[in-house]
């Protein structure tokens, strides 16, 4: 028999060198035979689905990622996502993920779902067809196994994996996704947006440009952008850049930046790779100076990017390059953690339960 390729190949991560990850020694749900917490994160609020184990060690105090699988809805060549297919894609995949992520975890036991302690599973925000279809199945192991359900927000989820992956204690968090682009920072216990889109968010308007160009989804829109950026003898091409405060927008970058692909491609006039370069510097640039804003008003000195277009190379460095200019830290992921995966939920997950903070079924919905 084959060996399976790892879906978690990183090692157990200790929060204590954090300072603010308190675990409550809270007995109220069950652990497995050698006093452990185990938890099932499901996450598919958008074009990905995944099912990730993830088991707390109270002996060394560490967290670790047993599996982590997902699968991605991939639509056609200038077709985004819709909610309906999407929901089909993960209600055909989603128990054999879940399968997957238990075998992959424990290997050797022949009943695996007995050493779970909750099922925790994205509530929102995201897409509602997709998030229901997980949701079932999130609420189907809660009542068979007889054991706790958490719904977890996912920015927090992107968040808290950031922070246990890259050991960032207090970070600005600059979150930048299909969905979303906020600037966070953490104040009086709770999370709060010092900036954000006042329209699209920024992976929406690099989808919605890769599909002007005839870029495929496969594995992402924003990928394939990132790469024709990359091409020698890609050039800069001024573009209108619009920061309001400590907001942004994207609409108006993007109709201007469809309008030139209409009207200069054809004829020669301008590259795929040149609009695209264009495109991303643009954008980054803008994300760059509101990050750099909240940094001097919150007085921290550590920039966490997280979401799907956190994994961006290109961005990473011209974060970076702000960050090390203000003598302070980046703390960056690539795409096992900063694009949607089940582990994410597990992680947040189970920081709540520790806490006994868990979802009613009737409150699941």
């Amino acid at each position: 028999m084959d060996n399976p390729v790892s879906t978690a190949s990183d090692g157990p991560c200790c929060t204590d060198k954090l300072g603010n990850f308190p675990i409550p020694l809270s007995k109220s749900y069950r652990t497995n035979e050698k006093g452990q917490t185990v938890v099932l994160g499901i996450e598919g609020s958008a074009n990905k689905v995944g099912v990730a184990i993830l088991v707390y060690d109270p002996d060394d105090r560490t967290y670790e990622i047993l599996s982590n699988p997902r699968k991605t809805y991939i639509p056609p060549i200038g077709h985004g996502f819709l909610p309906k297919e999407t929901a089909w894609h993960h209600q055909a995949h989603i128990v054999a993920l879940m399968r997957a992520a238990l075998k992959e975890a424990f290997p050797d036991k022949e009943k695996p779902q007995k050493e779970l302690s909750a099922i925790c599973f994205t509530k929102g925000p995201g897409m509602g067809a997709p998030l229901r279809s997980c949701a079932v199945a999130a609420r189907t192991l809660s009542v068979m196994l007889n054991i706790p359900l958490v719904g977890v927000n996912h920015c927090v989820g992107h968040i808290e994996m950031g922070r246990v992956a890259t050991g960032a204690s207090d970070p600005v968090v600059l979150y930048v996704s299909g969905g979303n682009t906020q600037v966070i920072s953490y104040s009086d216990q709770k999370y709060r947006i010092f900036g954000e889109t006042i329209d699209i968010a920024i992976g929406n308007c690099l989808d919605r440009f890769a599909r002007v160009i005839g870029l495929s989804n496969d594995p992402s829109p924003g990928y394939n952008i990132e790469q024709e950026a990359k091409k020698p003898g890609a050039k800069y091409i001024e573009l209108p850049y619009v920061v309001k405060g400590m907001d942004v927008s994207f609409s108006g970058i993007l109709t201007f930046v469809e309008q030139e692909a209409k009207k200069k491609l054809d004829k020669g006039l301008v590259s795929k790779a040149d609009l695209c370069y264009s495109l991303q510097e643009t954008l980054f640039a803008m994300l760059v100076e509101i990050t750099e804003r909240t940094m001097a008003h919150c007085g921290q000195n550590q920039v966490l990017i997280v979401g799907g277009v956190g994994c961006n190379k290109r961005l990473q460095e011209m974060m970076a390059q702000m960050v090390e200019a203000r003598g302070g830290t980046l703390c960056a992921m690539d795409h096992r953690y900063c694009i949607d995966n089940g582990a994410m939920i597990a992680q947040a997950g189970i920081f709540a339960l520790q806490h006994d903070i868990t979802t009613k079924l009737e409150d699941s919905w």
